[in-house]
């Protein structure tokens, strides 16, 4: 029979303080987004794919330690934030978009850092796709 202690090992002051983790990132990955985006005349109107992706780094304090869901950065919201802003009007330039997404995670509670990039794959045949980067690092 398995203990409850070996089952669920204590590892605290088992792992050094050199091997602390230094970074908390939490990503949401090549989201694809509908945006009404463009300045040419048949961009106007005409929804196109952009691919999203956020970097969040966070201060400790705000990275859970436990397995709760009260602790956790939902995933849900951030996403879901970031698909309202992206069809919530029209814009021009990713670079404008890039920006409000950017300050849109930016003003969030434990935030150290930030990484945004948006992409538009489907304009040259050629290209795997063009975009933009913003981060504050």
């Amino acid at each position: 029979m398995i203990d409850e202690l070996s089952r669920n090992p204590v590892l605290d002051g088992l792992v050094p303080a050199t091997l602390a983790p230094r970074h908390r990132k939490i990503i949401l990955e090549d989201f694809d987004v509908p945006v009404d985006i463009g300045f040419h005349d048949f961009e106007i109107g005409t929804p196109q794919r952009l691919r999203v992706n956020i970097e969040v780094w966070l201060a400790a304090e705000h990275f859970p330690r436990c397995d709760t869901v009260a602790e956790a950065w939902d995933y849900d919201v951030l996403r879901t934030s970031v698909l309202a802003l992206a069809t919530a009007r029209r814009f021009n330039l990713q670079e404008t978009l890039a920006h409000e997404i950017f300050d849109l995670v930016a003003a969030r509670q434990g935030v150290v850092a930030v990484r945004v990039s948006t992409r538009k794959p489907d304009i040259y045949p050629d290209c795997a796709a063009v975009g933009v980067e913003l981060s504050s690092f």
